[in-house]
């Protein structure tokens, strides 16, 4: 339930100001070809390497630009840095519970595909038991198998992009930096986690160019992929937000959107597969929209949720809910 709070921004102001850094955002991406003129890259790695940069300079942007509307707010001079600090989730206190918990409830929206992934897992072991000498499991090569998908993993470019550099720079940008401006210019909490969301799926829209343009896919098909790939940005991005809000951590949305990066788009084919897979999938929902409040009580995340700063969303909430 929201509070009312002296607002030091105007929602105009707030709303200008986050639709600046999402156009800066994806602007920054194509910046190196359209602005500085670059010569087109040599190889897909040095391709995503300038959009590392970009999307970098992007965050660094955001950070001051939303610093500089917040400074107002803060009552001491000498505790400033540390209030800005936390109003973008940067804390390092109740870290193992942003981690873990947002990390708990994101798998049960995964439980189908994980349980079947477990089961071909050890399916796959009962094969490689039966071929191994005497029947004994060759774990030396099963160990192997695992360090080399590690380490491919670690220099797959594709991977940082996926699985650190647009976690970390999107949160960044589009949940730390936005919201707490949302929130300080009077937005409700709930009409932030419906808003942020819009801004966060306009960032994407830059596909469509790329899959016409670059990939020479029809307009139709470019449209349909595009379509599918917001509608998920969206629903992303209501649960990111309300997690960034609850928690008061920037961590919590990062490690969500990390995991959903490695598991896909969660897929219903898992109901084919057997009754047992079909229960998991079914419990994972369930159990996710039970454990959403619970899991993400203000009061598991912060010591105080009752004096606190305007861009503090946690504090809007009753613990109980």
């Amino acid at each position: 339930m929201d509070a009312v709070y002296p607002w030091s921004l105007s929602k105009p102001l707030a709303v200008a100001a986050c639709i600046g850094m999402a156009s800066t955002y994806v602007g920054l991406l194509y910046a190196p070809r359209f602005i500085l003129r670059l010569p087109p890259p040599a190889s897909f790695k040095e391709h995503m390497l300038r959009r590392f940069v970009s999307a970098a300079i992007a965050s660094v942007l955001a950070i001051i630009v939303a610093s500089l509307l917040l400074l107002p707010v803060c009552d001491s001079q000498n505790t400033c840095m540390i209030s800005i600090l936390s109003a973008y989730g940067l804390r390092m206190d109740h870290l193992w519970q942003a981690v873990s918990f947002p990390i708990i409830l994101t798998a049960l929206i995964y439980l189908g595909p994980l349980v079947t992934a477990a089961l071909e897992f050890i399916t796959e072991w009962k094969q490689e038991e039966l071929q191994c000498y005497c029947g004994a499991v060759d774990l030396k090569s099963t160990y192997r198998k695992w360090a080399y998908a590690t380490v491919s993993m670690g220099s797959d470019i594709q991977a940082w992009r996926n699985y650190v550099v647009a976690p970390l720079t999107e949160e960044l940008v589009f949940r730390a930096c936005m919201i707490p401006l949302l929130l300080c210019g009077g937005f409700q909490s709930f009409s932030i986690i419906f808003l942020s969301p819009v801004f966060f799926s306009l960032a994407h829209l830059n596909h469509f160019w790329e899959l016409y343009y670059h990939q020479k896919y029809e307009i139709y098909r470019a449209s349909i992929i595009v379509g599918l790939q917001l509608g998920y940005t969206v629903l992303f991005g209501w649960y990111a937000s309300f997690l960034f809000i609850r928690t008061g951590h920037l961590v919590a949305p990062i490690v969500a959107h990390t995991f959903c990066n490695i598991m896909g788009l969660p897929s219903m084919s898992c109901i084919q597969r057997g009754k047992v897979t079909s229960m998991a999938f079914l419990v994972g929902i369930a159990g996710f929209f039970l454990m959403l409040s619970p899991a993400s009580n203000p009061v598991l995340y912060n010591y105080d949720i009752t004096n606190c700063k305007c861009w503090s969303g946690f504090c809007k909430w009753k613990s109980g809910i």
